[in-house]
């Protein structure tokens, strides 16, 4: 984990550096940083990120970073997503079931999946009203709920 979050700082500060157009620009920048990661890593990052690419004014687009006052704003939207449409968080092991409201269980797994928690292997959402998540070895449901609350204040289990 410790890796990871060295990993996303080195691309924040290597896209906010360098003119960078692709993914295998950006990955040989890493492997001089000293990070061994594949493309597909490489892709994960970009997402929880939230990297994009603009128009470098000439021929061709570059990544970028969203501003901070963007970034809340998303965060705030998934936030709000999630808040709306739970109903109830239990766990067995390193399961969670999140109980949704009829037809929010697409927007309650895509804000788990974007609050970039690292302990979050990744989610299911039901047909209607539930929502699976996988954590990772060692990480129980108490210990996701604790980051929940962390991530989102105003979340009662």
């Amino acid at each position: 984990m410790k890796e990871r979050l060295a990993r996303l700082k080195a691309v924040r500060k290597l896209i906010k550096t360098y003119r960078i157009e692709s993914q295998e620009i950006l990955l040989g920048y890493l492997h001089k940083e000293g990070f061994v990661v594949t493309q597909a890593t490489l892709s994960r990052d970009l997402k929880l990120l939230k990297v994009g690419k603009i128009s470098d004014g000439q021929n061709g687009y570059v990544y970028s970073l969203p501003g901070d006052k963007e970034r809340q704003e998303t965060e705030r939207t998934y936030i709000h997503d999630f808040l709306r449409g739970y109903v109830s968080i239990d766990w067995s092991g390193n399961l969670v079931v999140i109980k949704t409201y009829s037809g929010h269980s697409d927007s309650v797994a895509l804000a788990v999946d974007n609050l970039g928690l690292d302990d979050v292997l990744g989610t299911i959402s039901g047909r209607d009203n539930t929502v699976f998540v996988c954590l990772r070895e060692g990480i129980s449901g108490e210990n996701f709920m604790n980051r929940m609350k962390a991530s989102i204040p105003e979340l009662e289990a």
